[in-house]
């Protein structure tokens, strides 16, 4: 069996057609798009078309796309420069406690400004509480930015539903709404003109795009303060000279993306429910996180399994030649449960047994049925050496909790 890739939230594999139509702007096409002669005006050419592309993934307007680097500078730009003109509306801002860090870090850095950082809970299944964000909402109240889905657990927010509160507060009319749909683009239909939001990161390493180009959606009329200053790229908001091969890559993977999401999604979620389903026929005490069908990115299988630690599940699972991830933070020195687990109120001993498996379009239900085979001998290695799992079985009685 070759080795079976299951980390596809982190990064996904460069879809060949994407690679086929970079290349040239490697070797050949090689101008600056800025610059005026022949060579340059290629370049220029294809960056506009590879606007279009991401545009068109999200039904937007060409003009409201601003490409950046990476999903964390997309983050970043949004709160940091959105906050940065609304200041003098007011200084609130509400998040929720399970975004990205890009996000938690941005707001953090907002704080020490002078700004006021509200987190808004989540339920056990990882969905925000509508009612809560209504309450929050307050007359200094000038941005809102929450994860259209998350990478963890894969849960899907209700964001038209989301937004709409927050646009008809009644409070004030300037307040800004932001979205990180990172792990949701390409995954799942989203109309941008369908929805009461200001701003929304896209990132293309997730979509089968090249690594180190994203994009920031700006609704037209918005204003923002550039985080990154120089020349006159990216209509004054975002310097720095375009990396163009990675450009035409993004503009590539969102056509692709745009044309083949329902039948990728549709192909991906019937080997995640197969997963989903027969895993807990096989192993005991194992317990899914978030929630099932429509509301789960069709990607997403993140599970806690208690009496084991996840970061031997993870490099035991690495020895087999499946590539996943530790679903919580616990492979690191403090053994901490992750932040999303944490507001989704997961108990700590169940949570530290966390693995996260993200599927592509690339995976397939022989990978799957080779994962279901090696995955429960894993955890009955893992349990035969766990004196928390001996306890259990001698006592019928656990040592921290009974509870998830």
């Amino acid at each position: 069996m070759e080795p079976i890739y299951l980390d596809n939230q982190s990064n996904t594999k460069l879809d060949e057609r994407v690679f086929e139509i970079m290349k040239p702007f490697f070797i050949e096409n090689y101008g600056n798009p800025q610059s005026i002669y022949s060579l340059g005006s290629i370049s220029k050419d294809a960056l506009e078309t590879a606007r279009l592309q991401v545009a068109g993934l999200i039904n937007a307007e060409a003009q409201e796309i601003i490409f950046t680097s990476c999903g964390t500078e997309s983050n970043n730009f949004a709160i940091k420069g959105l906050a940065d003109v609304l200041r003098v509306k007011g200084k609130h801002i509400i998040v929720s406690a399970i975004e990205h860090f890009s996000v938690l870090n941005s707001v953090k850095r907002l704080q020490k400004e002078g700004f006021e950082v509200t987190y808004l809970s989540v339920d056990n299944n990882g969905i925000i509480k509508a009612e809560e964000l209504k309450k929050l909402m307050r007359k200094d109240t000038i941005l809102v930015s929450l994860q259209y889905a998350n990478p963890e657990v894969g849960t899907i927010q209700d964001i038209k539903k989301l937004a709409s509160i927050v646009k008809n507060n009644n409070l004030n009319d300037f307040v800004l709404f932001h979205t990180d749909a990172v792990c949701a683009c390409g995954s799942i239909p989203i109309d941008v003109k369908d929805l009461s939001i200001d701003a929304l990161t896209i990132a293309s390493s997730v979509i089968y795009g090249p690594k180190g180009i994203a994009a920031l959606y700006l609704k037209k009329g918005v204003r923002i303060t550039p985080q990154i200053e120089g020349g006159a790229q990216e209509n004054y908001k975002r310097s720095g000279t375009e990396n163009l091969p990675a450009i035409v890559g993004f503009g590539k993977a969102c056509e692709l993306a745009k044309y083949e999401i329902l039948e990728n999604r549709e192909k991906i979620k019937k080997i995640r429910d197969k997963f989903i389903s027969e895993l807990p026929k096989r192993i005991d005490y194992i317990y899914l996180n978030g929630t099932v069908g429509e509301k789960r990115l069709p990607c997403n299988i993140n599970f806690s399994v208690e009496f084991v630690e996840g970061e031997s599940l993870f490099l035991l699972l690495d020895a087999k030649g499946i590539m996943a991830s530790s679903g919580s933070a616990c492979a690191n020195k403090n053994l901490k449960l992750s932040h999303v687990l944490s507001a989704m109120s997961v108990d700590i001993a169940v949570g530290q047994g966390s693995i996260l498996f993200t599927l592509s379009k690339f995976n397939t239900e022989k990978e799957i049925d080779y994962v279901l085979e090696e995955f429960p001998k894993i955890i009955k290695r893992l349990r035969n050496i766990s004196p928390l799992y001996a306890h259990f079985i001698k006592t019928g009685k656990r040592l921290v909790t009974d509870s998830v």
